[in-house]
């Protein structure tokens, strides 16, 4: 790679090395733990999780699916939306960050060059964190780009504004997703403080507050030319990267699904009263509570479950990517998607419904459960992925190569 890369190293205390993927899971619960006790108040104020990203890199959990080749774990996908999950259930924002580093990792193994892949592996095991700069407002569609890399001597010049930049406010590389001369899109790896690089923290959806989804601005930002990968050729042929990011997903809403219905049981044991004609003494014996608990219970072990064997299909399709595999693979994933924004929004809903008027105390705050479920999962359109398995099943449609599939 070139000079100007190895001069952008960050200091940073040394990673965890993370031996199989038990450890993996540990090292995820122990971030949980510390990360869930100010998750309330990170919300209510608005406070960006620096301090805990750092920690997140330090774990050595950002390398994890860098492949065995390039001295990385390459955990199963299962794993990997399971670590998502124990994350998100701690802090929906802390768990939604790293989604597009992971994407990104990714679509590297896919298109990158074997420079290419050997220097950005490394970086993510040395735990540098990868943001996206993706979507933009006033397109077409969500899938249509005004930003553009044009050629300047060796080098490009990349010029356009991006939305919803999740993680951005957090990374050493930015990957600016551009349209180049013949319209192909590519990913452009540009390092944290790069000239005409602008970075605004103006994220005010109502959930995942501190996700740090900001504007970045581009204005003639050089991009070296080994730093840029064809994007456009993963969704050429069959490949698991849109599988992998939409496996996170459902690995985030299945997290802040747990948080609903764990902050559901500890209020309605604790801190609820019964009906009045019930005919119970205390909330937790209402017959009715009881069964819409089980209900919760049983959709969240389903969707665990729908989530798992998703994973294991995206395992198949990454080592032995046929067409076949990736269709099997991305009919799984969209399914776990289905299910899991299902059981967060219902989780979330019936929190409040459960654990009744006192809930909704200001102070308490677990309306952020609800508001994170409802924010994150508007990401990707579930009717879309109703569509998409039915036009398959019924007129033997294949779905489209997509990173939203």
């Amino acid at each position: 790679m070139n000079a100007q890369l190895h001069n952008i190293t960050p200091d940073r205390i040394a990673t965890a090395k993370l031996d199989n993927e038990h450890e993996a899971i540990a090292a995820a619960r122990t971030l949980a733990q510390r990360f869930k006790v100010s998750a309330s108040r990170r919300d209510k104020e608005r406070l960006l999780p620096f301090a805990e990203l750092d920690a997140l890199s330090q774990s050595g959990l950002l390398g994890i699916t860098v492949p065995e080749q390039y001295g990385g774990l390459d955990v199963s996908n299962t794993v990997l939306a399971e670590i998502t999950a124990i994350l998100s259930e701690a802090d929906g924002s802390i768990g939604q960050i790293p989604q597009n580093h992971f994407y990104i990792l990714e679509a590297l193994r896919t298109d990158g060059s074997e420079e290419q892949k050997r220097y950005y592996f490394g970086r993510a095991l040395a735990g540098d964190r990868f943001g996206n700069a993706l979507s933009e407002r006033g397109t077409k569609t969500v899938g249509h780009y005004d930003t553009r890399i044009t050629r300047d001597g060796i080098g490009y010049r990349v010029n356009g504004r991006k939305y919803y930049s999740t993680g951005v406010l957090f990374a050493d590389w930015i990957t600016v997703f551009a349209l180049d001369e013949e319209e192909r899109l590519v990913m452009a790896f540009v390092p944290k403080g790069t000239d005409g690089v602008e970075i605004i923290d103006d994220w005010d959806g109502f959930g995942q507050r501190v996700t740090g989804s900001g504007t970045t601005v581009l204005n003639n930002v050089y991009v070296h030319a080994d730093s840029v990968v064809q994007h456009h050729k993963g969704f050429e042929r069959p490949t698991t990267i849109g599988s992998i990011g939409q496996i996170i997903h459902a690995g985030i809403d299945l997290g802040i699904a747990r948080a609903a219905f764990a902050e559901t049981l500890d209020f309605v044991r604790t801190k609820s009263r019964p009906w009045t004609n019930s005919g119970v003494d205390n909330a937790a014996d209402d017959p009715l509570t009881i069964a819409k608990v089980g209900q919760l219970a049983i959709r969240l072990e389903a969707a665990l479950a729908t989530v798992e064997r998703a994973g294991r299909k995206v395992d198949v399709a990454q080592i032995d990517t046929t067409e076949e595999n990736v269709v099997d693979a991305s009919l799984a994933v969209a399914a776990a998607k289905v299910l899991t924004t299902e059981i967060a929004l219902e989780a979330t809903n019936t929190l409040f419904e459960l654990a009744g008027t006192a809930s909704v105390k200001l102070d308490l705050n677990l309306d952020r459960h609800w508001r994170n479920a409802r924010t994150h999962t508007l990401h990707d359109p579930v009717r879309w992925k109703h569509h998409v398995v039915g036009n398959y099943h019924l007129n033997g449609v294949i779905p489209p190569k997509s990173g939203a599939l």
